[in-house]
């Protein structure tokens, strides 16, 4: 059994990727189980860059193969933003709720088509030798006017997926794990993490 660190602290999170890569013969493993774990400083100019940056240098320091993600929303009307500072879009006192607030906010006066956005997430894997590959996921939808939804994290509760006429926190897990862009991410790192785990057998 590989054992694969996710470079995170995030338990929703890791419950996620947990869930996607159900039936892989590996033991995941969150930051929390090694304390001194260093900081690693998210300033990549793209989502790629972020991830390949904690893959690599979480890899170094545990010597195990990591995965490291990075994920968040770019809205259209925002040419782009929140990207990259997803998560910290509201200031150094972020919150999820205060992200989505404002993130509604600025797309007061923005309606219809025009509310168009979608998801990115990078996955990065890395083992002590170095990078073993980088891939990403995406996933379209539109911006609702108010929050909706208890399931999930994030921006989830105003990402609205026109199909089913829900946002992501209103669908749940089962359905989002399907279509996400996590997902998405991590049905292409699957293939790299089963090559590598082939690649340890055979030696």
């Amino acid at each position: 059994m590989v054992q694969l660190v996710v470079a995170t602290r995030n338990k929703k999170k890791l419950l996620e990727i947990k869930e996607i890569l159900k039936g892989m013969k590996l033991t995941l493993l969150s930051l929390d189980a090694f304390k001194n774990s260093p900081k690693v400083r998210e300033n990549g100019k793209t989502f790629k860059e972020n991830a390949v940056k904690k893959a690599v240098k979480l890899a170094r320091f545990t010597g195990m193969l990591c995965l490291g993600e990075d994920s968040g929303l770019c809205v259209d009307a925002l040419d782009g933003a929140p990207g990259i500072y997803s998560a910290r879009f509201s200031g150094r006192d972020k919150s999820d709720i205060k992200n989505n607030l404002k993130l509604l906010k600025l797309l007061k006066d923005t309606f219809g088509p025009d509310r168009t956005a979608h998801y990115v997430c990078a996955v990065a894997l890395a083992d002590k030798k170095g990078l073993v590959g980088v891939v990403e996921g995406r996933c379209n939808g539109l911006i609702a006017f108010e929050p909706k939804g208890t399931a999930g994290f994030g921006y989830d509760p105003v990402f609205y997926i026109s199909k089913y006429k829900k946002t992501f926190a209103q669908l749940g897990e089962k359905i989002k794990h399907k279509m996400s862009h996590r997902y998405h991410a991590l049905k292409k790192a699957r293939r790299i993490i089963q090559k590598y785990i082939v690649k340890q057998v055979v030696g």
